[in-house]
């Protein structure tokens, strides 16, 4: 059934999309079942449930952290992830700097943009994170690279608002990929825009989404 729905929903994607399988609360036996059936890219939203999975699935696996992230537990994913979705401090990019460091790795990330309209998401609004990419302690850090931004839409049926808050990010991601050397970024390096799930995520293509994060249409329902 997983390689199934993996198939469909795969062949639905346009080849520049990538599928994060988000497995968080899955079992381990059910995203064994996905990677057998060639699926290498799995976001998990709490650390120590991704940590300990890492430990024990294959080791080919792309680990993708989409949840929010304390500062306290980057050094429990520090030496495997493969893509940190949810950056939303320069407190939080230096101590992944840090880890990346203390592992000999360079480790991707996104800016997680607020663009919902529900207060509990988390995220920087425009001007932060543009006043966090002007920072010179942030173009300072030589062991994370920035790779593209990541939001979550309104969990709402108007699709309008929907595409409206996907619109504006993506806009926003265009923004800062054509200033991408006021940054100190490489514009071909800036290039992922994560967003859209299981609900909304054929939205999120027709805005540009190069990443999205889909668990129920693959797992099932929780």
């Amino acid at each position: 059934m997983i390689s199934e729905n993996l198939r469909e929903i795969k062949s639905d994607l346009p080849p520049h999309v990538e599928l994060i399988a988000v497995s968080k609360t899955k079992p381990s036996s059910l995203i064994l079942e996905a990677h057998k059936a060639g699926h290498l890219h799995f976001g998990e939203n709490k650390v120590q449930e991704m940590a300990e999975k890492a430990e024990e699935l294959p080791k080919d696996i792309c680990w993708h952290l989409i949840g929010h992230l304390q500062t306290n537990k980057v050094k429990y994913i520090a030496p495997f992830v493969h893509l940190i979705h949810s950056v939303d401090s320069l407190k939080l990019a230096i101590e992944i700097n840090k880890r990346a460091q203390q592992n000999d790795r360079t480790i991707q990330i996104l800016l997680q943009v607020h663009i919902a309209k529900e207060e509990t998401k988390f995220g920087l609004s425009n001007e932060e994170a543009i006043e966090l990419l002007k920072s010179s302690d942030f173009q300072a850090l030589k062991n994370i690279k920035l790779v593209g931004l990541m939001g979550m839409a309104t969990n709402t049926n108007d699709e309008s608002l929907i595409e409206n808050e996907f619109s504006e990010l993506s806009s926003f991601f265009n923004q800062i990929k054509n200033s991408a050397s006021d940054f100190g970024l490489n514009k071909n390096e800036f290039s992922t825009l994560s967003m859209g799930m299981s609900g909304d995520y054929k939205i999120a293509i027709q805005s540009g989404s190069t990443h999205v994060r889909i668990g129920s249409a693959i797992f099932g329902e929780r």
